[in-house]
């Protein structure tokens, strides 16, 4: 490529809440920021993760420089366990609380921090990652302690990436946005900013944490029995909240769940969650009074198998619900869960169960900023050229439209899609061709082996059913059937079936058609049958015995 242009290369994270990973290239040297996941919706059955697609690094795996992480959400670090192995050994950069996590997923995998080059870096350093990339962080107020924005200093001039923020009036930890390095980086001028956009619709400012805080508090003064609080376990901000409130009303915080108690022992031991007492565990409850305990415990996304869930539906092994207990749902759902999180309020509420959920009550706040926080980084910035990222298609369109209404908007916007080439310097700012980029589906043990086709088959399967027709040649043609999930027991429907699959046999056996044709001439005109009767379109598998 030519060394007068820069390639923006979102792989993940345009067009789609989650999986958020770009790369960067200019000449022979490319640098990677961030490696998410994102969870399946219910498109997808069966499927456990969703991971960006790598072909491009990997067939450029040489050029790669370095990696740099914004923060240790999910959906920024969650996917490289997975991406790790298939590509080069290189340096990657992350805050303290952002490496320890990233540690912490990279161990279940077997993968020893001695065969990695982690660098521990402040959210106020500057990065010298190869000839050509510079980066300068600058600390971001998010859901999550160690959150950065970078700018990215290229031959072609600034890159502004804000990274996931909130621009929190009260944060959690005392330590406000870096909106100084922003402002100069604006004065100084920024070729490009690449913000933000979960938010793009909502008018004015995001809800602080500190409100948040006092309406859980309300609940938890109020409450006469057990209390149980639901929250994203990496929303540590939000989980020391709850622990000082907890305290504060004589309760000890009980943890449940697996992710909540890795991620509260990541960052305790770290030093980002401070506790008068220690954490302890249902099994070391004693003789604790029902207003002595505070839960914390997984399933704000209604997921079946966390603890939320299997409270709702009576199926935990040490713990039940019952009335006078208190539960308050500290999140929002992810899009695609809602129905999921309904299925478990409603169950609550069917429990005897008080509960509190967001929009009717406050105890939730989104950690990224709204309509007036995103005006306020243009202002300070003030770019040529603007690319809206980390949203659904809607979002990243209305903050164009946001940027486009200022006094003295960008010269050129780009709403990108997954896979694009963004193509920048001075002078230009253009999509100037696609790399390989869409969804990589983690489904147990399983990275990649499951396609859209299987998905497609999974779906009918859960809709239409299966039907398998097993036709024997010898000594007397004959066809037996089985399904499952298609009809109930008819028995004028299957001996139909097996009239229709028989005329077929009978004929091919007769012309002496090869097996593999009369297979494939059975599966057209069974399915064509079935379709006409029932008006379903089972999963049709048809075998041949001779």
């Amino acid at each position: 490529m030519s060394e007068k242009h820069l390639e923006i290369i979102p792989l993940g994270g345009m067009g789609e809440i989650g999986k958020n990973m770009f790369a960067f290239r200019y000449a022979d040297e490319i640098m990677i920021v961030d490696g998410g996941l994102a969870f399946p919706d219910s498109h997808m059955p069966g499927i456990d993760l969703v991971i960006p697609r790598i072909d491009y690094l990997q067939q450029n795996a040489s050029l790669i420089k370095g990696w740099v992480l914004t923060h240790g959400h999910e959906d920024h670090i969650g996917a490289i366990p997975y991406i790790l192995p298939r590509l080069p050994r290189v340096p990657i950069y992350g805050a303290k609380l952002t490496l320890g996590l990233l540690k912490e997923k990279l161990s279940e995998f077997g993968v020893k921090e001695a065969d990695l080059m982690l660098k521990e870096v402040t959210t106020d350093d500057r990065i010298k990652l190869s000839k050509y990339f510079t980066v300068d962080l600058f600390r971001m107020t998010h859901s999550i302690p160690d959150n950065s924005g970078m700018i990215i200093h290229t031959p072609v001039g600034r890159i502004v990436h804000t990274g996931d923020f909130k621009l929190e009036q009260h944060p959690t930890d005392g330590k406000p946005s870096h909106l100084s390095k922003l402002a100069q980086a604006g004065a100084e001028g920024a070729l490009v900013l690449i913000s933000d956009s979960t938010n793009a619709e909502r008018p004015g400012q995001t809800t602080s944490e500190q409100e948040v805080a006092s309406a859980i508090e309300k609940i938890v003064a109020q409450a006469k029995g057990r209390v149980f609080v639901t929250t994203f376990a990496s929303h540590v901000h939000r989980v020391q909240n709850i622990v000082h409130i907890a305290e504060k009303h004589r309760r000890r915080v009980v943890m449940e769940g697996r992710s909540m108690v890795k991620y509260a022992q990541v960052a305790q031991n770290l030093g980002y969650l401070t506790l008068k007492d220690p954490l302890i565990s249902t099994d070391e409850m004693g003789d604790l009074q029902d207003d002595q305990v505070l839960f914390m415990c997984t399933g704000s996304q209604g997921q079946p198998m966390s603890v939320l869930s299997r409270l709702a539906i009576g199926t935990h092994a040490k713990l039940s619900l019952k009335a006078g207990d208190t539960v308050i749902l500290s999140s929002s759902p992810i899009p695609g869960n809602e129905e999921a999180v309904n299925a478990v309020i409603n169950r609550l509420y069917s429990l005897g169960v008080d509960v509190y959920y967001p929009p009717t009550y406050k105890v939730h706040a989104s950690g990224h900023g709204s309509q007036e926080e995103l005006k306020m980084i243009f202002n300070l910035v003030n770019p040529r050229y603007f690319l809206p990222w980390h949203g659904e298609p809607r979002h990243q369109i209305n903050h164009a439209r946001l940027a486009q209404a200022l006094p003295n908007p960008p010269k050129r916007i780009i709403v990108a899609q997954n896979g694009d080439i963004i193509r920048v310097n001075k002078d230009e700012f253009k999509i100037a061709g696609k790399v390989p980029a869409g969804d990589v589906y983690v489904d147990g043990l399983g990275v990649g082996d499951i396609n859209d086709e299987i998905l497609l088959d999974r779906r009918t399967m859960s809709e239409d059913g299966i039907l398998i027709i097993t036709a024997v040649l010898h000594p007397e043609p004959h066809v037996e059937l089985v399904s499952r999930g298609f009809v109930r027991t008819n028995r004028d429907l299957e001996n139909s079936i097996r009239s229709v699959a028989l005329e077929v046999l009978e004929v091919g056996m007769r012309e002496k058609r090869a097996l593999e044709d009369i297979r494939d001439d059975m599966y057209s005109a069974v399915r064509k049958f079935v379709r006409k009767v029932t008006g379903r379109t089972p999963v049709l598998i048809p075998m041949l015995v001779d």
